[in-house]
């Protein structure tokens, strides 16, 4: 059984982002860049499936521009067995990502694609949905236990409610929740021979899909400032404040 992890290089979780001085998106110039950490527990949970022999090859596979090489060598080093990069300088939006990982799994002929629920840059939270309709294939969301055997994926999903279980016949769509596994930690070693795994190049030219975005950023700025909060002594002074101040009593 093949797997195809969709990993996407995004702005360092621990990064405070800033916006342009123009407003037209947000500046990563000199600024940290990391995999998503959404992406990060598909790629584990891919490669745990492996090591549990359920799957014989984990293709990582990332969209978007040269640079995106790294956040491949950091999948290929937690065990991935081979990536491709679709490089193109377009604005990648989901749809157009959910183009391409499709034209990737005919071409592959996956059994299993595993994506994160969403990434932290945006959080769209639609390639994964997208990619299940256009390939016409079974989707599980949020998932937060994974079981395959005999042709099946066995998936719990947290929900309003409490738990759900899903069943799923493959091929099919999975995106990972926080809470579906721990990545484990990089070495060095491991590191090392992510180097020598093969990274394959390609245009979305060579899929037959046009990645033209669809839609337009018109403004991004900051988030307004928040007045600081303020401090009672007792209950009775809250309760004043919120009547005179507040006036939501």
């Amino acid at each position: 059984m093949k797997i195809i992890v969709a990993v996407k290089r995004v702005v360092d979780y621990n990064v405070k982002v800033r916006v342009k001085v123009d407003n037209t998106g947000v500046d990563i110039a000199n600024v940290k860049m990391s995999m998503n950490p959404f992406d990060e527990i598909a790629v584990e949970e891919a490669v745990r499936l492996k090591e549990a022999g359920a799957a014989s090859e984990v293709i990582a596979v990332s969209c978007g521009v040269a640079q995106c090489q790294e956040t491949l060598r950091t999948a290929l080093a937690i065990g991935a067995d081979r990536a491709v990069l679709v490089e193109t300088a377009e604005d990648l939006q989901p749809l157009a990502v959910a183009k391409l990982l499709n034209a990737l799994v005919e071409r592959e002929q996956a059994q299993l694609i595993i994506v994160g629920k969403q990434a932290i840059d945006d959080d769209s939270n639609q390639t994964g949905q997208m990619l299940a309709a256009l390939a016409g294939l079974p989707q599980a969301t949020f998932a937060s236990k994974l079981i395959v055997r005999d042709g099946m994926a066995t998936v719990s999903r947290e929900v309003d409610g409490g738990s759900e279980q899903l069943s799923l016949k493959l091929p099919a769509v999975i995106t990972t929740d926080l809470r579906l596994n721990e990545p484990r930690y990089v070495t060095l070693p491991n590191i090392m021979k992510a180097k020598k795994k093969p990274l394959e190049t390609i245009k979305p030219e060579d899929l037959s899909v046009d990645v033209t975005p669809r839609l337009k950023t018109l403004k991004v700025s900051e988030p307004h400032t928040r007045n600081a909060g303020a401090k009672v002594p007792d209950v009775k002074a809250l309760v004043e404040k919120l009547k005179t101040e507040a006036r939501v009593l």
